[in-house]
């Protein structure tokens, strides 16, 4: 049973607190090959979720707008428009964007493992602390499911 081919087939946009992540393709549209989707970070939006490893995908990033920082087995890394960087499974990662303007990029996860219901998800962890902090039991609940582990746990405040 083949799929059609369509132009953002599984177009929907999720959001995280200020994050926005549009979904372009899943795996359900690639055979499980890949899934893209595009993440938008306010300017000065520090990730609120803790750094975390992929445990069986690779994640591509393409910078679109704006510069995000990448902090990838502790080094940072600036990803702006037009660059790109992979992170391997297995690297612990975050993100950060420092910047005084909106940044915008593409991630292709390959094999398609983390798709829309993470973004689901999570969502609903955060957006249940009503501006505190997530449960943290709950969110490492909702990485594990797909396929990330959360690398230490996150700094008290």
């Amino acid at each position: 049973m083949g799929t059609q081919a369509a132009v953002n087939p599984s177009e929907e946009t999720i959001r995280i607190g200020p994050l926005g992540i549009r979904f372009l393709l899943t795996g359900d549209d690639t055979n499980g090959s890949v899934s893209v989707f595009e993440v938008t970070v306010p300017a000065g939006q520090k990730l609120a979720a803790p750094a975390h490893k992929n445990d069986a995908y690779e994640e591509t990033l393409y910078g679109i707008e704006g510069v995000m920082t990448w902090t990838i087995d502790g080094k940072a890394i600036e990803v702006g428009p037009g660059q790109a960087v992979c992170i391997p499974r297995g690297a612990v990662h975050r993100f950060d964007n420092f910047g005084t303007e909106d940044a915008k990029q593409l991630s292709i996860v390959t094999p398609a493992i983390m798709g829309p219901a993470y973004f689901r998800e999570a969502s609903e962890v955060v957006n249940a602390a009503a501006g505190g902090p997530p449960d943290a039991a709950k969110m490492v609940e909702v990485f594990r499911r797909h396929g990330m582990t959360i690398a230490a746990p996150p700094p008290r405040r």
